[in-house]
Formats: structure tokens, C-alpha cells, sequence
């Protein structure tokens, strides 16, 4: 077997063990979810509003945790989304290749902070700011971890998207020169045309590290199991895992009902990729 053949094998069985890893991290959380579908029907455990598993009555719900996480998502996204494309405009088409050069990498080392910083400056900062700005008796609220998340994943839209749209400009620079095609012009009817896939990619990706994040939106959204509201306080799934899973006891219903609600979420993140899947398909 030559080189070239000891490397085909070597990135296909890495390609097989990643697929393999996938799958029996999927097989062992749907397996220690069934425990607590045969005893809460999956609509009463996705519908219902109470959470207190260890009670003399458990009540076994997830709605408010499953609404909160979608919220918070959901607004980070907002705030984030045009922020990362119009960055990536900036890098890509305003800016000369020595700058881009520098603040490449800052936006890479943006990615890489651990969410416990983000988290701490997030309740230091923000929850603050809520608190004296607004009169608010406690500023961890929905609103708190939706902006903080934003910050968290502008780097992951932006470096998709700006590597897009520099192949993109490098495809079309040389033909719409040759036209007399103004930069501005291209950049509305050439680049942003083209690059609306870049830009779902950046999406999906963003959403996924939003709807998964856990420190950092523990620490500045209160950690309460209510039905979410703006300017109040709320508990992701992520967070309610992390912050009970330590202390629940093995095989106990109230270990099941954590791994139903990593199971709920990800069939949430399932099903949101099928849709911009097929939103993509489409463009």
C-alpha cells in the first residue's frame, strides 16, 4: 500500500470512529430516556409546566427550561446575525488584506474564551446594568443571557461567512472591474446573492452553540424553572443539567428526567437543522 492509499484508510476510519461515536452517544442518551417516557407521557413531560422530580408527588415537566432555551437562542440570533454578516462584509470587502490579517485572528480568539469568562463579565456587567438601568430587583433575566450569547457566538457567523464571501469577491473582482461595476454594486447584487448559503451555515452553527451553551447563560438568567419572560429570571436545559445532574441519583427518575430533557433537546436541534436543511436546498 502506497502513501497516498495509508492515507485514504486513515481519514476513513477516522471518518467511520467519528459516525460510530455519534451514534452510541445518541443510542445511550435515547436508552436512559425511555425510563422516564414509561412513567410521564412524552406530551405531559413536553407540555407540562412543573419541575420537581425528587418531591413526595414528582412532577416531571420541561416546557418553561425548553421555551427559556429557545428564547435566549432566538435573541442572540437576532442581535448577532446582522452584526456577523455586515462584520464579514467589513473584513471581506472594505478592508485591505494587512488588516484582515490582524483582526482575523482576534475574531479566532474571541471563539476560543471559555464561557465562564463570558459568564462572569455577563454578571458582573450586564446583570448590573439591567439592575440600575432599568430598577429591576434582579438583572439575570432572558434578555441578560440573549445579549451575552450573541457576543459568544458572533465569531463562528463571522469567519464562515467571511471566507465565503472572499472566494466569492475573488470570482467575480476581476469580471465586474472589467465592467466598471462599483464595489458597493457588487458587494449588493453579486456577493450577498451568493453568499445566502455561507450565511445559513453560519446560522445553524451559531444556533447549535447558542441552544447548547450552558455556563455562561447559567450564570446570568437566574436559574429559575418558570415560564420564561424578557426581563425575568429562566432556566435553559443545558443549565438544569449541569446544575442537577451532580446531585441526582443514579437510576433514580430524577436521573431519567435529565437525560428526557437532553434527549428533547436534541430532537429540537434535529429538527431545526432539517429545516434550514431544507431552506438551503431550496436557495
Amino acid at each position: 500500500m502506497n502513501l497516498e492509499g495509508i492515507f485514504s484508510f486513515i481519514i476513513k476510519a477516522i471518518t467511520f470512529f467519528s459516525i460510530m461515536m455519534l451514534f452510541f452517544i445518541i443510542l445511550f442518551i435515547t436508552k436512559e430516556s425511555i425510563v422516564i417516557f414509561k412513567e410521564v407521557s412524552f406530551f405531559k413531560f413536553v407540555l407540562g409546566t412543573n419541575w420537581n422530580p425528587i418531591g413526595s408527588h414528582p412532577e416531571i415537566a420541561i416546557l418553561p427550561m425548553l421555551l427559556a432555551t429557545i428564547y435566549v437562542s432566538i435573541i442572540a440570533i437576532i442581535i448577532a446575525l446582522p452584526i456577523g454578516v455586515g462584520a464579514a462584509f467589513f473584513l471581506s470587502s472594505v478592508i485591505n488584506r494587512e488588516y484582515r490579517k490582524i483582526i482575523n485572528p482576534l475574531i479566532d480568539i474571541l471563539a476560543g474564551i471559555p464561557s465562564v469568562i463570558y459568564g462572569l463579565i455577563g454578571f458582573v456587567v450586564l446583570v448590573r446594568f439591567f439592575e440600575s438601568c432599568f430598577s429591576l430587583p434582579s438583572g439575570e433575566s432572558i434578555l441578560a443571557g440573549g445579549i451575552l450569547l450573541s457576543i459568544m457566538i458572533l465569531p463562528y457567523i463571522i469567519s464562515i461567512c467571511t471566507e465565503s464571501m472572499l472566494k466569492i469577491q475573488k470570482k467575480y473582482k476581476q469580471s465586474s472591474q472589467a465592467l466598471g461595476v462599483s464595489k458597493w454594486y457588487m458587494i449588493r447584487y453579486l456577493i450577498l446573492p451568493t453568499a445566502k448559503e455561507s450565511i445559513i451555515a453560519g446560522l445553524i452553527l451559531a444556533l447549535g452553540r447558542a441552544m447548547g451553551e450552558t455556563m455562561a447563560v447559567m450564570m446570568v438568567t437566574g436559574n429559575s424553572p418558570i415560564l420564561p419572560k424578557l426581563f425575568s429570571r429562566a432556566q435553559t436545559i443545558p443549565s438544569l443539567i449541569a446544575l442537577e445532574m451532580g446531585g441526582a441519583q443514579v437510576d433514580s427518575l430524577h436521573y431519567h428526567a435529565l437525560f428526557g430533557a437532553g434527549f428533547l433537546l436534541m430532537i429540537v436541534l434535529f429538527i431545526i437543522n432539517l429545516i434550514f436543511y431544507w431552506i438551503r436546498k431550496r436557495i
